[in-house]
């Protein structure tokens, strides 16, 4: 079987003799069609992906369609084209009790903590496949990352009266502004990248938008009337910026990280203190989430394709991959297409 092992910092390797896979009970065969490129990637890539180790099969942005499956209370057949949730719990300790599976005490992300999509064929639970009919295999594959957005959104109980500020324009954070609008939140954009903003006004609907390099504190006190925002998600994945995020925080607000940083995260606990902030972490996504984002795709109401920018064969991946990781590429989604 053929795929793409990152076998240290910096390298890749095609191979062609990467064992079949063989499902256990539960599980399906799933052939992968499409793998979206995420920044977990990119970091893993770097060197810079926290509980990640060597070597490595990427990916778990996954549209792909059944080619083998026993019974199952879920419906599912062979042939259908399904998206995976590519979080693997445990089912029984107290995260996954409370029902509260992103955030299981012995999560296994596909991808980070087991190989992943980036190969022809992978062995999913069915419990962890959604059929997405009606929707493209592009589609299908950013379910993925939209969830994340959608679950931040959720958690945090942005709604209407709110302002929600957004740090980061990336492909997740351009998934909890558009969430966070349709939650009914004035939304305010901030990046380092004015490509970004404008897209993120234009895609995501959001109401303002902030250059992260010109007085942002200044500028959002502006646009609040000196109140600030009451929650602000980061999704930057910058020790910098998330420390620097309680300064824009309303009082009585909540701060939500939704970004993940090698390091130790520092603010002033006065700052902290005054504002009664709610600090919440946001990890991965439910299937609850899956099926919210499934639906606002088959809507219509999240225009899901238009955030591709680039495309590659899944046997040009490795040699385009460096130009992806540059800014300068103008990159905001990026796709992988296997035959």
């Amino acid at each position: 079987m053929r795929g793409i092992v990152c076998e240290e910092i910096g390298r890749f390797r095609l191979r062609d003799d990467l064992p079949e896979p063989e499902p256990g009970p539960g599980e399906a065969v799933v052939r992968i069609r499409r793998v979206g490129i995420c920044g977990t990637d990119m970091h893993a890539f770097r060197g810079n992906q926290p509980f990640f180790e060597y070597p490595r099969i990427l990916g778990h942005e996954l549209a792909g369609v059944i080619e083998r499956i026993g019974a199952n209370d879920a419906g599912l057949r062979e042939g259908d084209q399904v998206a995976v949730i590519p979080y693997l719990h445990c089912g029984t300790c107290v995260a996954c009790r409370r029902g509260r599976t992103n955030c299981c005490a012995g999560l296994r992300v596909l991808g980070v903590h087991a190989d992943g999509g980036m190969r022809e064929r992978i062995a999913v639970p069915v419990t962890h496949l959604i059929r997405t009919d009606g929707l493209t295999l592009d589609e299908t594959a950013l379910l993925e990352p939209l969830a994340i957005g959608a679950h931040a959104v959720r958690r945090s109980g942005v709604g209407p009266g709110d302002t929600a500020l957004v740090i980061g324009a990336g492909p997740i954070g351009l998934g909890v502004a558009a969430f966070a609008k349709l939650a009914g939140a004035r939304v305010i954009a901030m990046d380092l990248n004015g490509g970004r903003l404008a897209f993120c006004r234009s895609w995501a609907g959001a109401d303002d938008a902030v250059d992260a390099g010109d007085r942002p504190a200044e500028r959002i006190a502006e646009l609040t009337d000196g109140e600030y925002a009451t929650v602000v998600f980061d999704a930057t994945g910058s020790a910098r910026s998330m420390a620097d995020a309680l300064g824009y925080l309303a009082h009585g607000g909540t701060l939500v990280y939704v970004g993940l940083v090698k390091s130790d995260i520092r603010f002033p606990h006065p700052e902290f203190h005054k504002r009664e902030t709610t600090l919440m972490g946001s990890r991965n996504a439910t299937r609850e989430d899956f099926a919210r984002v499934l639906e606002a795709v088959r809507s219509g109401a999240v225009d899901a394709e238009r955030l591709i920018t680039h495309r590659a064969k899944f046997d040009d991946m490795i040699g385009v991959f460096g130009d992806w990781l540059n800014p300068e590429s103008g990159v905001i989604k990026a796709m992988t297409e296997w035959p």
